[in-house]
């Protein structure tokens, strides 16, 4: 018993050791974001605990609206949905373009087609996947803004490879979205299909988005998994993400 309480006893130090150590080191970079008990705010930087923080939206759809309010993200609440057993949802929302926060400025999230429908937590991630990854990649690479992104939708009932021996995709929950390519404000065009691979400016700018993403999203498939995705990007909030268990390929 005494062993037992001696080996508690160093557990909850160790643990007191950790917590002190990660204030101490967020405090020293001025980064509070970095910290796993800070409120998530869609407008900071990204942190370390960003990405759980994001997908644990996936249980509190109330929080995740404000947050987008907060963040002057425009859109539209969507009735629930449910088709058959196993697919629906009961967060989702529409995008809206142009949103504009209380002071005027534009925080747009402008998607082709228009009006794209999918889970709150994939909105929240994905604006702060324009706002910190992709805009400065299109910056850094072409000097340019990114001004529409195409997507290839995000609600659909099946499961993963549409195989029945599989499982369920995020797909089915609206808890995923598939990214095509990007249209920039200079008019330049860039696809997965066509630029991922080789040694120029768009393919780098691509991989760049892409290993953002998988800071913020539970799961990021590109090109590089399979042939399956040779002409999107595939980003989930499955919800084993909120514990730190995340796919980035």
């Amino acid at each position: 018993m005494r062993a037992l309480r001696r080996t508690i006893g160093g557990l909850t130090g160790l643990a007191l050791l950790v917590a002190l150590s990660l204030v101490l080191w967020a405090n020293l970079r001025g980064r509070p974001e970095d910290l796993p008990w800070t409120p998530l705010d869609l407008g900071q930087p990204i942190g370390a605990f960003t990405g759980g923080k994001l997908t644990a939206l996936t249980r509190d759809f109330p929080a995740c609206r404000a947050l987008l309010d907060q963040a002057g993200v425009s859109y539209a609440v969507l009735p629930p949905r449910r088709d058959g057993d196993r697919c629906g949802y009961a967060n989702g929302v529409r995008l809206v373009e142009d949103p504009r926060t209380a002071d005027g400025n534009v925080r747009r999230i402008a998607f082709i087609p228009a009006g794209l429908r999918l889970s709150c937590p994939v909105a929240a991630a994905l604006a702060m996947w324009e706002w910190n990854v992709v805009q400065p990649a299109a910056q850094r690479h072409f000097g340019a803004q990114v001004a529409r992104i195409d997507h290839l939708g995000s609600y659909s009932c099946r499961r993963i490879l549409g195989s029945g021996a599989t499982g369920w995709s995020e797909h089915s929950t609206a808890d995923a979205v598939d990214i095509a390519g990007f249209r920039l404000s200079n008019g330049t065009r860039i696809t997965i299909a066509r630029d991922w691979r080789g040694d120029t400016a768009k393919a780098a700018f691509l991989h760049d988005v892409r290993d953002g993403a998988c800071t913020l999203f539970a799961t990021t498939l590109s090109p590089d998994y399979n042939p399956a995705h040779a002409d999107h990007l595939h980003l989930d909030q499955a919800e084993r993400g909120s514990i730190g268990w995340r796919a980035c390929r």
